[in-house]
C-alpha cells in the first residue's frame, strides 16, 4: 500500500491582505493588469474582456465577486490577472497581487468552519495551514458553474 501523501501545488494571491490560493492545475497563466474593454449591463463583478491572444476573455473582479468591501482600490502596480481554464471556460480573474506557488500535502487541507463573514462559502474548497499562515483555497467552478447558470454578459 502506497503510504505517500499526495501533493498539489497551490498558486497564492491577496484580496485585501487576506491569503487565498488556486490548484496550480486550474491556472493558465498570471499577467499584469491591463486594460479592461467595460461591456455595458453586465453584472456588477464584471470588469470587462480583454484580447489576449486573439482570444476575448472575459475579467471578474474577483473582491466583488466574494462581495469584499473595498472592491475599487486596485493597485497598478502588484494587480495581477490570474487567466484560468476550467472545463474549456477560459477567464480572467482580477486579484490584489500573486504571491508564490507552495507545494503542500492534500492533508493540510482542513473543511471550512461553519461560521464564516466575509466570502460566500460555496466558493471555499476549505482552509490550508501552512506553517503561520492559513490560506483560503478558493473553488473557482463554482464561481463558473454559477456564472454559467446566470451567464457573465447579461
Amino acid at each position: 500500500m502506497n503510504t505517500t501523501q499526495q501533493e498539489i501545488q497551490i498558486v497564492t494571491f491577496t484580496l485585501d491582505d487576506q491569503e487565498f490560493g488556486l490548484n496550480i492545475l486550474e491556472v493558465q497563466e498570471i499577467n499584469k493588469l491591463t486594460t479592461v474593454t467595460k461591456i455595458p449591463n453586465s453584472a456588477g463583478y464584471i470588469e470587462g474582456i480583454i484580447n489576449l491572444r486573439n482570444k476575448i476573455i472575459p475579467i471578474i473582479n474577483l473582491k466583488k465577486r466574494m462581495q469584499f468591501d473595498n472592491v475599487d482600490n486596485i493597485n497598478d502596480k502588484t494587480a495581477r490577472i490570474i487567466v484560468v481554464n476550467i472545463n474549456e471556460t477560459i477567464v480572467g480573474f482580477i486579484v490584489d497581487s500573486v504571491s508564490e506557488v507552495l507545494r503542500i500535502s492534500q492533508e493540510t487541507v482542513e473543511p471550512l468552519p461553519d461560521l464564516i463573514n466575509n466570502v460566500k462559502s460555496e466558493y471555499v474548497k476549505g482552509v490550508i495551514r501552512y506553517n503561520d499562515r492559513l490560506l483560503i483555497l478558493i473553488d473557482l467552478k463554482k464561481i463558473i458553474q454559477e456564472d454559467q447558470e446566470q451567464p457573465l454578459l447579461e
